[in-house]
């Protein structure tokens, strides 16, 4: 069954059909969602700033500061504009610029560490993507969308088992809204196991 040429080309073409229709879906989603970002609550701000300071805030800043760019102090709103904007025209290495300094001037913004993510891996680097998304997981571990971020990502680098968990939660976070019912279709098509 295995050394037949029909199977192998089928799972090419499953294969190929599969991995665009996930990144038309997240791609779609992202597009339509291009909101700016909420202020932060100050206990929620304050809980990030004492995660910063401690030992593992070293990480946090060795990740932000590991990427080109210098922090900008103009208004988070117009940042956060701009780089939604560079997104939704595949800018992806602006867009990643621009989150940076999102992240330097507000690191307990859980969604920006989402679109920091989903950029980078856009932009080839999927493994620094599971790093960004799995630190934007400490600062907001209920925030639904990273969840699904974070499957996405690990279905694409055939990571099925952390895709489907990140998916699960994703779906546990609230199986009736738009993102519980794409991590749930996601869920679906990685198929049993």
């Amino acid at each position: 069954m295995f050394s037949n040429p029909r199977f192998w080309i089928f799972m090419v073409v499953f294969q190929v059909a599969f991995g665009l229709a996930v990144f038309a879906m997240t791609r779609q989603y992202y597009i339509q969602d291009t909101a700016t970002v909420s202020a932060v609550p100050a206990a929620q701000t304050s809980a990030a700033t004492e995660w910063a300071g401690s030992k593992e805030g070293g990480e946090l800043e060795q990740l932000i500061t590991s990427f080109p760019g210098p922090a900008n102090t103009t208004d988070p709103s117009v940042l956060s504009d701009q780089a939604d904007e560079a997104f939704v025209n595949q800018q992806f290495d602006r867009a990643a610029d621009l989150y940076h300094q999102l992240l330097m001037a507000d690191p307990g913004n859980v969604d920006t560490y989402n679109n920091l993510g989903i950029t980078m891996h856009y932009l080839g680097h999927s493994e620094e993507a599971l790093g960004v998304l799995n630190e934007g997981i400490k600062v907001g571990p209920d925030y639904q969308r990273i969840w699904l971020t974070l499957g996405f990502v690990n279905s694409q680098l055939g990571n099925n088992m952390q895709a489907k968990s990140a998916l699960t939660t994703a779906v546990e976070l609230g199986a009736d809204t738009e993102v519980g019912q794409s991590a749930a279709e996601m869920l679906r098509a990685l198929g049993p196991g």
